[in-house]
């Protein structure tokens, strides 16, 4: 059984929350990814998609657009959750990082580092 859901978050919109504990380290989603080339990019930053595109490759020569549960992990600087690229799989493997209990709110760093603080692109709410 898939140990999230996805819930109102009551800040800032949707987000993925815990079913049921998940220990450290569990991997808790793979996303299969569709790869859009850096030719198309420019097209995808006129969709809503823009907010929900993975850096894919080192040259940041392609996006991946994350499906399943993916592109719905909400960010923090403070992540009980992080995510690893499977190129081999075209997946994202998303992993706890922390024991994540029953109903809590599942976050991930968008720098991909979970320690990095580097400003987004938004105003990131705490």
């Amino acid at each position: 059984m898939v140990p999230i859901c996805i819930k109102d978050t009551g800040k800032y919109g949707r987000g993925i929350y815990a079913t049921r504990d998940i220990k450290a380290g569990e991997l808790i989603e793979v996303s299969p990814v569709l790869i859009s080339s850096k030719n198309e990019w420019k097209y995808l930053k006129k969709t809503v998609l823009f907010d929900y595109c993975y850096t894919w490759d080192e040259g940041n020569d392609c996006t991946a657009i994350a499906l399943g549960y993916g592109s719905l992990f909400n960010h923090s600087y403070a992540p009980n959750a992080t995510y690893n690229y499977n190129i081999e799989n075209l997946s994202i493997d998303f992993f706890a990082i922390d024991d994540i209990k029953d109903g809590k709110e599942i976050t991930i760093n968008y720098n991909e580092d979970s320690e990095d603080k580097s400003p987004l692109w938004f105003d990131v709410i705490e």
